[in-house]
């Protein structure tokens, strides 16, 4: 009986989920850094942008600020954190949910960041299989979990996410991964231009903005990635997920009428969902249509 080679047991499918997870746990950590400055980053861009169109000098940031500097550290008392004290999940718990320095409380965002990804990581390898599919898949959905909770913050879906995302998918399904290409590229046409006609036409009957852009670029990368024969099952769940959350916050935490709520997180689980189990939502749509 022969012994099982490297490749067969990185395939091995508890493996590569158990690897998927652990992976994901680091990413998760990476992804914290990138919710909490990117929006920043952005800020002081558009600040300097805006500077510079007054035709005045932009003020030079006092230290550098992207997604390397500065070190992470606690907002309350300024300690670094260390190497033992950044290991995602498990520092948390270790830690006891508080700064090891002022013993303020960590947030329990980032704990559920780091395993929300592993999850996702975890899920894609044991549905996908080892093999790109499954690569591509967590890069998808760790980029669809990075903007929803960047637009819960700020109501802002960046462009430097959604259009990569775009764009990635195409080129992932230029080689067939997950739809022909035809379908990926009628997949962004359409998406974009359903939201942006909803869009059009709220604003024609109330003259309010309903949605933002960054709403369309994201329906048009799902399409990219998904094909155009998801965006229905996409649309509906994201319109159902939202009328139910939308309804709970106001009567349950009192949210004003007025206040908007950001569609991106609604979108983003939708089509994390569809991603799934779209042909199966398909199916049932047809279903109970016909």
């Amino acid at each position: 009986m022969t012994s099982p080679t490297l490749l067969q047991i990185l395939s091995a499918p508890e493996f590569f989920t158990g690897a998927a997870l652990l992976f994901g746990l680091v990413i998760g950590s990476f992804l914290n850094v990138v919710i909490h400055r990117l929006p920043r980053m952005l800020q002081l861009e558009w600040q300097g942008d805006y500077a510079e169109y007054q035709g005045e000098t932009p003020s030079p940031p006092e230290e550098p600020f992207n997604l390397a500097v500065p070190r992470s550290h606690c907002p309350h008392c300024g300690h670094l954190i260390g190497v033992a004290e950044n290991i995602p999940l498990f520092s948390y718990i270790f830690l006891g949910g508080k700064c090891r320095s002022c013993r303020a409380p960590i947030s329990l965002r980032y704990p559920l960041v780091e395993a929300a990804a592993a999850f996702l990581a975890a899920a894609a390898a044991w549905h996908f299989g080892f093999g790109l599919a499954a690569l591509a898949a967590m890069l998808f959905l760790w980029t669809l979990l990075a903007l929803a909770l960047i637009d819960a913050d700020t109501q802002l879906l960046p462009d430097r996410l959604t259009l990569p995302l775009l764009w990635l998918g195409l080129l992932v399904n230029l080689f067939g991964v997950f739809v022909p290409l035809a379908d990926a590229v009628i997949g962004a046409m359409a998406g974009y231009l359903f939201l942006w006609s909803v869009y059009w036409l709220f604003r024609l009957a109330t003259g309010k903005e309903g949605m933002g852009y960054g709403d369309f670029k994201l329906l048009a990368a799902m399409g990219a990635w998904m094909g155009w024969s998801m965006l229905p099952a996409i649309v509906l769940l994201s319109s159902l997920v939202g009328a139910i959350v939308g309804g709970a916050l106001i009567v349950i935490a009192k949210r004003g009428r007025q206040i908007p709520i950001p569609f991106g997180p609604y979108l983003a689980a939708a089509g994390a969902i569809a991603f799934f189990y779209g042909n199966g939502l398909n199916r049932l749509y047809l279903d109970l249509a016909f």
